[in-house]
């Protein structure tokens, strides 16, 4: 399911170059996010976009729609799965379906190897090089150590008022993964998550969105106001938080 973002060129690239595209996003998920990622540009919410585990390019062309001026986008990836053309047909996805290659970068290796540091570098050298990040999509390994790496990884580099959004969370392939981000939210406890966004099927899957909870006001009622018609009744409690659910087709189960 498609839904509006309020960006002109991000809902085109939706409609029409999203599925041509080699990948397992979901594009629910990604009108979700590029609307909040629009909603931090009209707040005056500035920096850059990051994401691990960027492949060929769907989900990451999605993002990098939503740059401001200053702004840098940045792809990490081993780009050698499932074969070595991986890096170079992102290139041409990014080119081909509008993204301006001076924009983004694509850091090609493991972020077991990585600091804070060699994540930013890229957009420090080509772009506004005071800027944080603003929203940092999280699909790397799926296993706590690598995790909680990203994580580490993320955290220092992050806006106050950013979003960092965590993928293949409730898939049935990796059930894991949500036991290590709520053990990572209790040491974090400036951090709540936000929303979960729902699977479109089994294997577009959910993704946990959280935010630091001095900013949850910027986006909470925007979410619940935007995407009425998608929000599930009963929501969800996260670490004791009030968390959005956000669903393609809301609804209870029925008792036969």
């Amino acid at each position: 399911m498609r839904l509006p973002t309020g960006n002109p060129t991000l809902d085109a690239y939706l409609e029409k170059g999203y599925g041509s595209v080699r990948g397992m996003s979901s594009v629910f998920a990604a009108s979700i996010c590029g609307h909040m990622i629009r909603r931090q540009t009209e707040l005056g919410i500035r920096g850059h976009i990051a994401e691990i585990g960027t492949f060929e390019g769907r989900f990451f062309i999605a993002l990098a729609h939503g740059l401001a001026a200053g702004e840098h986008a940045i792809g990490i990836d081993i780009f050698t799965w499932p074969s070595e053309k991986v890096l170079e047909n992102l290139h041409e996805n990014v080119t081909h379906l509008g993204i301006d290659p001076a924009r983004y970068t694509a850091i090609k290796g493991s972020t077991a190897d990585m600091e804070p540091a060699d994540v930013i570098a890229p957009a420090k050298a080509k772009a506004d090089g005071s800027l944080p990040i603003r929203f940092f999509h999280i699909d790397g390994q799926h296993d706590e150590p690598n995790l909680v790496k990203d994580l580490s990884l993320a955290l220092p580099l992050m806006h106050p008022q950013g979003l960092i959004v965590l993928d293949d969370m409730l898939h049935p392939s990796y059930p894991g993964l949500v036991e290590t981000v709520h053990k990572w939210l209790r040491a974090h406890p400036e951090w709540v998550c936000l929303a979960i966004i729902d699977r479109e099927d089994i294997v577009a899957a959910a993704k946990y969105v959280l935010v630091r909870e001095d900013a949850l006001s910027l986006y909470e009622q925007d979410l619940l106001t935007t995407f009425a018609s998608n929000v599930f009744p009963m929501g969800s409690d996260v670490e004791g938080h009030f968390t959005v659910v956000l669903t393609p087709h809301p609804r209870l189960a029925e008792v036969d």
